[in-house]
């Protein structure tokens, strides 16, 4: 008997702790961060989605020349653009350019021509507005160098928001804590350390495609003026052309401002001690009285109901010896897409860390940027974000009625202006038209359905603009009589190898028509509302995604059904695998054969130009890995040993020498993660994307499955 009741009692333990909660401060601390040398590609951020602070070794932005090639240390808002002046006036429709691709009108592009006055007016509105390096904030000591300092250990504690920062320079002792508060453009820190000092430098900007806008050598060109000051505060007034915007300062002990040359000011303590907050803004502040420790108490509350509250992936059970590593890229992608890519703008592909395509965002990545956050119960973070798309409605209703088509079309390139950026290529993607639809869905489905209150509100305010999104994309669609189907033409595909011209029915833009117009119809139907008819018939109609199917011994899905050749062309098996995503970011449909996809990423494994590739590939590989039921390659794919699969102790998904970061990386490796474990509608599979080889023991909690 006695041997029974200890055999129950084991039973008991093993259930209680296969049911115990994720240990989440364990989970986020056990991964934070750790860095002891000047390494430029290990800085660390703090932010709060819409602003952001990148710091060096010191936990101040101390060597900003030092580490401008690696991950630079940027000080970046959503709300901080500047443009350079425009003399000789140019107009955006200066770079308009009329094309035919036959939908029975002629469409107008905002395009880049090769020469003249159209090329330079082109030019402009792509460098135009760029965002701003909105000023550093740096350790001062006199001829400091990155040498000097010594015995460096710096950790980035993402459970409270801190980077904590010790390090000797020569035989004296430094520690810098820096934080970010969670709702303003503000930055804190304390230093300890003899003489304790910082230096304020603010740059010109650059205007170049890809930097940390960081201009040195333009004192001239714009200044700091001091607007007011205190015992303990001061109000500095940034003019750049006609950009103007104030830096507020807050300073708990006895210390000094001065000017120590054109737009350098340093702040010194008369002690050992200087703690100091930082407050960015486009408005005139009122004279700042914010003390520094009540932030750092904010950003620990903040960042601990971000943990507590959002879904969690915990990997320490499982036995393959790659977990480790899945799990530092999935906490670590959590805290940067949540501090830089979570405002009430779409993000650029840089986040908030530093300038790529000047700054602008591109609305084709704003799925891989924050499709995962109401999959990990984070949906208020993408509900703020998709409010932008009310503001600049007027502009995409202009794009679709100067191309000649009923709707709006969703811009590729812009700014928060939602002005379309000229592009050669840019303009001609479609595959960010319905983002909107499958965002919105996400948000919908991530709240209770009763009762309905959350959800009515949110059909309130997208339902229309899902049905003008929708109305553009049964529009764009062309009828062929011959077949009886709709065909997708005059695009460049997610793919973009291939040319706008001679493209028609790429797979990936396919499955998404298809899709979205399902679900905008849904969308009509909760609102009270009748269905579309030319709606449906698209639906129905659609042309299936064209394969090898006769010139092939086993048929694969083509790049496009204008690319039979798909297959003998080096240049369309490189760049992204998009054929996959069909049946991957979207569920299986009556245009995808499973078989034929299996066939396809089996050859695709083998045989693609991986070099040619992006950091989402690997996530899209992986999702459709786990819905064709080949859960090896899905965690083989996301830990594919190849440079665009490169993530840096920082977290930041390492692409090249020109995008040291890319976050849609990073995000689309949380998405896939989110379908790897709960799945998608109709899934029966537990963690159906990883295998069951007893190698991987993936627990979590709070995640939603996909559609």
């Amino acid at each position: 008997m006695p041997h029974l009741l200890t055999l129950a009692a084991c039973l008991f333990l093993t259930a209680t702790a296969a049911n115990r909660p994720i240990d989440r401060k364990a989970l986020v601390t056990r991964n934070n961060p750790v860095i002891t040398t000047a390494d430029t590609l290990a800085s660390l951020s703090v932010g709060n989605g819409g602003f952001a602070f990148t710091t060096d070794i010191t936990g101040l932005q101390t060597f900003p020349e030092y580490y401008r090639n690696g991950v630079p240390l940027g000080t970046q808002s959503e709300w901080g653009w500047h443009s350079f002046s425009n003399p000789e006036q140019y107009r955006i429709e200066e770079s308009y350019w009329m094309y035919d691709f036959g939908h029975g009108h002629r469409e107008l592009y905002a395009t880049q021509p090769k020469t003249g006055r159209a090329k330079e007016a082109a030019d402009w509105y792509r460098i135009n507005p760029h965002r701003l390096h909105l000023g550093c904030i740096g350790l001062e000591i006199e001829g400091l160098k990155p040498t000097d300092i010594q015995k460096p250990r710096q950790t980035l504690d993402m459970w409270t928001g801190t980077i904590s920062s010790k390090f000797r320079v020569k035989s004296l002792e430094f520690r810098v804590n820096t934080v970010c508060h969670p709702e303003r453009d503000l930055v804190s820190s304390q230093i300890k350390g003899k003489g304790a000092a910082i230096n304020l430098r603010f740059p010109y900007p650059t205007g170049a495609h890809c930097d940390d806008a960081c201009n040195w050598t333009a004192n001239d060109s714009h200044q700091t003026e001091l607007v007011t000051q205190t015992e303990h505060s001061a109000i500095l007034k940034r003019t750049i052309d006609e950009t103007v915007y104030y830096v507020s300062l807050t300073w708990e002990e006895p210390a000094l401002l001065r000017e120590k040359s054109k737009n350098y000011w340093v702040l010194e303590s008369e002690g050992n001690q200087l703690t100091f907050s930082c407050e960015f803004s486009p408005t005139v502040p009122t004279v700042p009285t914010t003390p520094t420790i009540p932030t750092f108490q904010s950003s620990a509350q903040h960042w601990q109901h971000f943990w507590q509250t959002g879904a969690a992936v915990d990997f320490s059970k499982c036995k393959d010896k790659r977990a480790r590593e899945l799990e530092r890229r999935v906490v670590l992608s959590q805290w940067l897409l949540a501090s830089q890519c979570a405002g009430g703008t779409p993000p650029q592909e840089t986040g908030l860390t530093y300038n790529s395509w000047f700054g602008k965002f591109h609305m084709e990545m704003i799925w891989w940027h924050q499709a995962w956050l109401p999959l990990w119960n984070h949906a208020s973070l993408l509900d703020r974000t998709l409010r932008w798309y009310e503001t600049v409605e007027p502009k995409a209703r202009e794009i679709a009625m100067r191309q000649g088509f009923q709707g709006i079309r969703w811009m590729k390139m812009t700014d928060r202006s939602g002005e379309e950026a000229p592009s050669k290529v840019g303009s001609f993607l479609i595959w960010q038209q319905p983002h909107l639809i499958y965002l919105a869905e996400l948000l919908y489905r991530s709240l209770p359905p009763a009762p309905s209150k959350g959800r009515d509100s949110l059909l309130e305010r997208y339902g229309r603009l899902i049905d003008e999104t929708a109305t553009f994309m049964a529009d764009f669609a062309t009828y062929d009589k011959v077949n009886d189907r709709y065909i997708l033409k005059g695009i460049i595909p997610a793919q973009e190898t291939l040319k706008a011209s001679e493209t028609y029915n790429s797979p990936f833009e396919l499955a998404y028509w298809h899709w979205a117009l399902q679900v905008a119809q849904q969308w009509r139907e909760r609102r009270g509302l009748e269905r579309v008819a030319l709606w449906d018939d698209i639906i129905q109609k659609l042309s299936p995604l064209a394969s090898t199917h006769d010139t092939h011994s086993i048929p694969l899905y083509l790049a496009a059904e204008s690319a039979p050749d798909t297959y003998k062309t080096l240049a369309l098996i490189s760049d992204h695998p998009a054929v996959l995503g069909a049946m991957g970011i979207f569920p299986q449909s009556r245009l995808v054969d499973p078989q034929v996809m299996k066939h396809t990423q089996e050859w695709i494994w083998d045989n693609w130009n991986w070099n040619k590739t992006w950091g989402w590939d690997y996530p899209m590989v992986a999702m459709n890995a786990a819905r064709l039921g080949v859960p090896e390659n899905a965690v083989s794919a996301l830990l594919m040993d190849k440079r665009t699969n490169t993530y840096l102790p920082n977290g930041h998904n390492y692409q090249d020498g020109r995008l040291r970061c890319y976050l849609p990386g990073n995000g689309g490796l949380l998405t896939a993660i989110a379908l790897m474990c709960a799945g998608w509608d109709g899934c029966t599979v537990k963690n159906p994307g990883f295998p069951k080889n007893g190698q991987w023991d993936v627990r979590w909690e709070g995640l939603q499955p996909m559609p």
